[in-house]
């Protein structure tokens, strides 16, 4: 395969940034094991899901400590705190789920950790059109040649709209080519939406609601997912599953089984609240009594990310990331100093970093079309669908591989874009 088969293969809109990554000759080929653990996470993700949206609403009912619902409705206008508690839409959830899965591992095992769980992805659009591609030269993907656009139109079995504002503009290309693929499914402007509850995919983010003037009507719509449950989508869920007074919560609220299997991939994690702790206490793992101390910490304690959780222009794409021992202490101890000072209006979270498995894929020089190799790490990206019956799918995975000085993974102009095969 050469390099312009790929390019000549595009759609005219190429999908995104004028089709600004790396291109690779073949797929990346998983391990069964992992591709079977990957494929089978929809339903344990999508539980987790609900067990953070009941444990929410128990929280506004009384039954569950109010400080829980109180952190997750930082920042949020009050009109957007009442209608994601509405009755109407009480029982909707996220139709589709996709983690930011980092490989991790060595030679001998292969593991991942779960950085980031999506609500409103983008990338569907790109990870169609790559499995299309591959799997008509050749080779078997994982997901099957049409599982986007299948997972996709299940959302929207009878038709609808795909809202995209012009904060998320640069997606509308790929979406617009997915919807193409799809029956009766437009995309249309979220700036110029009436706001009528009939079938629509949400392409926008709440933070962003002032700039759409239907958004108060759109978020009591019931035909709209995602739902408007800004809490769902804030980062923060990863940290409160680790938080030793909500330990036998969790436990009653999911299956060990799916419990465990979140606790197996989600990296431990703090809510970095600001509020003081007895004198003999400590910050669970971290050995320090407060986020002062962890604003010193030497760069080899600091392997830690901190990150913005949700409900701000900060939070999608890696922007408002900041991992401890990438960065100059005194750039570190701003950063903590600034989480704890807005912790009331914008809180932060914490996790440990795992740093990605070194693999070797190739990949065409976009200048001059020679095939290299890149020693790389990786993000997969599986998409999972809720049909309108309830039925979880998987409908594909899409690999990012970004050269291995990177410490931050996500879509860029030198990581590789393409979707899985199995071994």
């Amino acid at each position: 395969m050469k390099l312009e088969t790929i390019t000549s293969a595009l759609p005219a809109s190429q999908l995104r940034h004028g089709a600004n990554w790396l291109f690779s000759p073949k797929p990346l080929t998983l391990d069964k094991k992992t591709a079977k653990s990957i494929t089978r996470l929809g339903h344990p993700l999508a539980q987790f899901q609900r067990a953070s949206d009941s444990i929410y609403h128990r929280s506004v009912k009384g039954t569950l400590p109010t400080w829980i619902h109180q952190l997750l409705d930082s920042g949020k206008p009050q009109w957007m705190v009442t209608a994601q508690r509405s009755i109407a839409i009480r029982h909707n959830m996220p139709q589709v789920i996709r983690p930011d899965l980092i490989l991790t591992g060595d030679e001998h095992k292969t593991s991942f950790a779960l950085t980031e769980l999506d609500s409103v992805p983008g990338g569907m659009g790109i990870t169609q059109w790559l499995t299309q591609f591959y799997t008509q030269h050749g080779y078997d993907i994982l997901g099957g040649e049409y599982g986007i656009r299948n997972g996709f139109q299940s959302l929207l079995d009878k038709g609808g709209r795909v809202l995209v504002s012009e904060e998320s503009a640069d997606y509308r290309p790929e979406l617009e080519w997915l919807a193409e693929q799809c029956t009766n499914v437009t995309v249309e402007s979220a700036e110029n939406d009436q706001g009528a509850d009939t079938p629509a995919y949400r392409f926008f983010e709440w933070f962003d609601w002032q700039n759409i003037p239907a958004a108060q009507k759109l978020a009591s719509a019931t035909k709209l997912t995602s739902p408007c449950k800004p809490h769902l989508e804030e980062k923060l869920w990863l940290a409160l599953l680790w938080t030793p007074s909500l330990r036998k919560i969790w436990e009653k609220e999911l299956r060990s089984n799916h419990l465990q299997r979140i606790r197996d991939i989600v990296p431990y994690g703090w809510t970095v609240d600001p509020t003081p702790l007895p004198p003999h206490a400590a910050l669970p793992h971290l050995h320090a009594h407060t986020w002062e101390d962890v604003a010193n910490f030497s760069q080899t304690e600091r392997q830690l990310v901190l990150k913005i959780s949700g409900f701000s222009e900060l939070a999608w794409g890696s922007r408002g990331v900041y991992i401890g021992h990438d960065m100059p202490s005194n750039e570190w101890a701003d950063k903590i100093s600034e989480a704890t000072e807005k912790f009331t209006t914008q809180p932060r979270m914490m996790q440990q970093y795992h740093a990605g498995k070194i693999i070797e894929h190739p990949y065409f020089d976009p200048e001059t079309g020679e095939e290299k190799i890149m020693r790389g790490r990786t993000r997969l990206c599986p998409y999972f669908f809720t049909n309108n019956q309830g039925e979880i799918n998987f409908g594909g995975c899409l690999a990012t591989i970004v050269p291995a000085d990177k410490k931050k993974i996500h879509g860029m102009k030198d990581g590789i874009l393409v979707p899985c095969t199995v071994a």
